[in-house]
């Protein structure tokens, strides 16, 4: 595309777009949605629908929008009456055969073909008479169900799993009202972004088993976040009902995922919904840990830590946020004899045809910001180190057998925690703290971009975010001393990022200072 300029006129608003821009994508900047189904800005354009036919003119018919680029002086006409009429006659066929089962749809409240319908559609079809098409329900493989009497052969899935997945598994088969999306019966629908055909159907042709009845698109609240599934940091949105979270799908970032997320993360929500949540602040009273509240638990650990003038050890884990890991490393102060982030590893799973956007090797979602907080990634390290230590705080780390063997020999220890570990009985405190599903927070992914995600849902009990646990404490550790009073100034305050607020990141993140940090002042 051309960074230079041409004039249009869309609908009557006169505006400049660059050369080469598509009259759909032109009409988004004047503030008008042409009704579309085949296209997306994220695949090729077939302009096979023929929903987005518009008046241009001095053309000698109507042009498609998706594969029609502007042009200098160009007049475009997006609701004039014969475009109205060409997008009638186009929903009236898809209606044909389409069932109306809008009550048991999934897609029902997300539907384009609803939206449309009731946007432009006519009061009635002339084909009420004729029988609709019937085909049985086929299940795709992996997480995806195939409803062939919902389909309006779009194509998109097609055109995701042959130009971006390069999987080329889906095919249109049969001709005219007989065509239906299938597979050759030794190909299965096994890619690891192979989810994403769900997210681009526009109706309810392609749906999740996973998410298959559980909720209605307008019981659910929708959350803008960031996957933490691996140091890509797909943006995502969290769906939750009744504080409980069902689904995640992915959020447009151009600079990161594109519109796309891989089935790992997307199915990787279910830890965000666990019952064995610490409630109360827990210390250990009599040899036996007992709940008790905030002021106590705060003064006590303050206490402790002044007391502490050895060594600390900080055990974290990889989704904990900016905020969470700055702060702890800042209540910790100069004693900080060894601070390490776990970092799972797997298999890496590119999406094939867009660059730099792949399921990533490490499992960690803010590696990139505990490295510029000074936190490292040798865990072996740190886990030798607890034995000659003074204190250990152990930031919602997932600890094996190996770990909890030696933390049993830790001096004294500080858990913060989401769920209840048995195992780490003998802390002096286990501190309840909230899941990145219930705070604001930062990740910087594998690229230095730092992004926000929102709370999706509030958290059980008396649990607090970390950072705001760390930075209590802190100030209860010497006079003077003032603690941010929210999460945006807690992310401020911390030394790579000094300076910076969430307004400053949005929701589309912001790249920040490549050079590893110390740790927080």
């Amino acid at each position: 595309m051309s960074d230079e300029l041409v004039s249009v006129t869309i609908d009557g608003l006169p505006l400049q777009v660059p050369e080469g821009t598509m009259i759909i994508e032109a009409a988004k900047q004047a503030g008008v949605l042409v009704p579309h189904y085949c296209y997306h800005p994220s695949l090729p354009s077939p302009a096979v629908c023929r929903m987005c036919l518009v008046e241009v003119e001095k053309a000698p018919k109507l042009m498609p929008s998706c594969v029609t680029a502007v042009a200098e002086g160009q007049v475009v006409h997006i609701n004039s009456p014969a475009a109205k009429s060409a997008r009638q006659g186009v929903l009236e066929f898809l209606l044909i055969n389409h069932p109306l089962d809008c009550p048991i749809c999934d897609q029902a409240g997300e539907c384009e073909l609803q939206d449309f319908v009731f946007q432009e559609g006519r009061s009635g079809s002339r084909y009420d008479d004729y029988p609709k098409r019937y085909a049985p329900v086929e299940d795709f493989g992996t997480d995806v169900l195939y409803v062939p009497n919902r389909c309006i052969l779009c194509t998109r899935c097609v055109r995701f799993m042959e130009d971006v997945a390069q999987d080329g598994v889906l095919e249109v088969y049969q001709r005219g009202d007989r065509s239906y999306i299938g597979m050759e019966p030794a190909h299965k629908l096994e890619h690891p972004w192979s989810g994403n055909v769900v997210d681009l159907c526009p109706v309810g042709s392609l749906i999740s088993k996973d998410f298959l009845h559980r909720a209605r698109a307008w019981d659910l609240d929708k959350t803008a976040s960031v996957c933490p599934g691996c140091t890509q940091g797909c943006n995502m949105t969290v769906d939750t009902r009744d504080s409980t979270v069902v689904r995640l799908r992915p959020r447009p970032n151009l600079d990161v995922n594109r519109h796309f997320m891989c089935d790992a993360g997307r199915a990787d929500y279910r830890w965000m919904n666990r019952g064995d949540r610490v409630e109360a602040p827990l210390h250990q009273d009599g040899g036996k840990l007992h709940a008790c509240d905030w002021d106590t638990a705060l003064d006590e650990m303050a206490a402790l830590i002044r007391a502490s003038d050895g060594s600390v050890v900080l055990l974290a884990s990889g989704r904990a946020p900016c905020e969470a890991l700055g702060w702890t490393m800042r209540l910790a102060g100069n004693n900080v004899r060894a601070a390490a982030i776990k970092v799972p590893i797997g298999p890496e799973a590119p999406i094939g045809a867009i660059p730099n956007l792949a399921l990533r090797a490490e499992r960690a979602p803010n590696l990139d910001g505990a490295r510029m907080l000074g936190v490292s990634t040798d865990w072996l390290a740190a886990i030798n180190a607890v034995k000659g230590a003074e204190l250990v705080i152990v930031l919602d780390a997932e600890l094996d057998d190996a770990d909890i063997a030696a933390l049993s020999g830790a001096t004294h220890l500080i858990h913060f925690a989401t769920a209840v570990e048995p195992r780490l009985a003998h802390a002096d405190f286990v501190v309840p703290i909230a899941t990145m599903a219930e705070e604001q927070g930062v990740f910087v992914n594998r690229d230095n971009r730092a992004q926000r995600f929102l709370p999706a849902k509030s958290a059980p009990g008396m649990a607090r975010s970390a950072w705001w646990v760390a930075s209590q404490v802190w100030r209860r550790g010497g006079e003077g001393r003032r603690a941010p009073g929210t999460a945006s100034e807690a992310f401020g305050s911390l030394a790579p990022f000094d300076g910076l607020t969430y307004r400053d990141l949005g929701l589309g993140g912001r790249v920040v200072a490549t050079s590893p940090a110390g740790a927080a002042r």
